[in-house]
């Protein structure tokens, strides 16, 4: 009986007399079961990110001139970059080298990814929401009164909202993206998460305090998104899950993001008093305790609702991991 998880390889050519052809080594080198190997698409793709963000970058540069040394503009030229020139780059590898629609990547136009977005906000808001709330039972994290204004409160939840979605955005494309997803088909799906999800953290190793427990908490971070897209195929949904985590923390609870704290929320403060380890400290609370339970929490979630499934516009744009796992299936 053929395993419904792992589709059949292409067979080889027939020859005079119905025998297989026989391939040569650079054939076995650059081709296999799914056309060229994964590890030379990723090389490509890696080119092409390099070509589209030299470009980007350039051009972004130029247009944030103006505004040269406001650190926030050249955080935001960095999100840009990343988001465009991942998307633009499976694209092209997507058509080009896959011959599959450009859909397929994630970000397609798909009437379930409202229903995803909403649903992952949701989610990544719920999964913060929880490590907080275990800070607040055990008297970890308290709010005091701060300066500010309705109006400015609400820009400020505006204006944050807009930044975190699109640098969550560009993380998944970037992490979650065609390389991942050309990884899955090619090496399996845990071996492409445990490597992705190790990237991931690697990412965040120079921000400011970081500390061992925060750099594992981002790689079991990564072990969720990469779950989040393999369950729903949609980057939509990881994006919003993503969006949720950090939006919830910084804008609407008023902790540091990842040990950055760019949006200051307007009439309210947060104060940690419990040890670094379980609080997050400067960090914040992703390099608490607290968040490990949390995230572990939302990933198990992720993985066993049936609430959450590919949809049929997805399978029908048939995504790379589509020809290594059964629709729907996570590993």
């Amino acid at each position: 009986m053929t395993d419904p998880t792992h589709l059949p390889a292409d067979p080889a050519p027939p020859v005079q007399g119905g025998a297989p052809a026989r391939r040569g080594w650079i054939d076995a080198v650059l081709f296999g079961a799914h056309g060229l190997r994964a590890g030379w698409r990723i090389l490509l793709f890696s080119l092409l990110l390099w070509v589209f963000g030299s470009l980007l970058y350039s051009l972004l540069s130029v247009l944030v001139a103006p505004l040269a040394g406001d650190a926030r503009a050249g955080l935001v030229v960095q999100v840009l970059v990343m988001l465009l020139a991942s998307i633009l780059a499976g694209w092209v590898m997507l058509a080009a080298v896959d011959r599959r629609p450009i859909g397929a990547l994630g970000f397609a136009a798909d009437p379930a990814a409202v229903r995803d977005s909403a649903v992952g906000l949701a989610a990544g808001g719920a999964m913060l929401a929880l490590a907080v709330l275990l800070l607040t039972v055990a008297s970890m994290a308290r709010w005091v009164a701060d300066t500010g204004s309705g109006g400015e409160y609400v820009a400020a939840l505006a204006l944050s909202l807009v930044f975190f979605a699109v640098a969550a955005a560009a993380e998944e494309a970037a992490f979650r993206g065609y390389a991942f997803q050309a990884l899955v088909q090619g090496i399996g799906a845990w071996p492409a998460i445990l490597l992705t999800s190790g990237l991931f953290a690697l990412l965040h190793a120079g921000n400011p305090s970081v500390t061992p427990v925060a750099l594992a908490n981002i790689f079991l971070a990564g072990v969720m998104l990469a779950v989040a897209y393999l369950k729903t195929r949609s980057l939509w949904f990881a994006t919003a899950v993503h969006l949720g985590w950090n939006w919830t923390m910084q804008s609407l609870l008023g902790f540091p993001v990842s040990g950055l704290n760019e949006f200051d929320t307007p009439l309210y403060d947060v104060r940690e008093l419990g040890p670094d380890v379980l609080t997050g400290g400067p960090f914040g609370p992703e390099a608490g305790l607290a968040a490990t339970l949390a995230i572990a929490a939302g990933a198990a979630w992720i993985w066993r609702t049936r609430h959450l499934r590919e949809s049929p516009r997805m399978i029908a744009l048939r995504p790379l991991v589509d020809s290594r796992l059964a629709p729907g299936r996570v590993a």
